[in-house]
């Protein structure tokens, strides 16, 4: 899934008439969505205790699916139940999502953290 990076840019490189008079307000800024690359992934440190990287793991998990959801207008926890969240997974191509993943979801949904 790509990322999208919010570039402005002023309203006078836009296609719009100019005013023949000058405004006083300051200019419009219009704001554009480009797609960036996805991120490389980094190696995780080595020497942490193996549940370090199991609840590391189980976070971007959960992260990636509470994007999905969102992006697919799931705003809010109630609708997110467990059937939907391993529907998306399913849709997105990552494994199903067990009961403690589905949970951290819907508190990402809930609180944004």
């Amino acid at each position: 899934m790509a990322a999208a990076h919010l570039t402005t840019m002023p309203a006078s490189t836009t296609t719009r008439p100019r005013r023949t008079t000058r405004s006083r307000r300051p200019a419009e800024t219009v704001v554009t969505a480009t797609v960036c690359a996805p991120l490389l992934k980094q190696p995780l440190p080595p020497g942490r205790p193996r549940e370090w990287y199991v609840t590391h793991n189980r976070r971007l998990k959960a992260m990636r699916l509470a994007i999905a959801l969102l992006d697919t207008g799931v705003h809010h926890p109630a609708t997110a139940d467990n059937a939907r969240i391993r529907d998306t997974a399913e849709r997105i191509g990552i494994h199903p999502p067990s009961d403690t993943t589905c949970r951290m979801v819907r508190a990402l949904i809930r609180y944004g953290c």
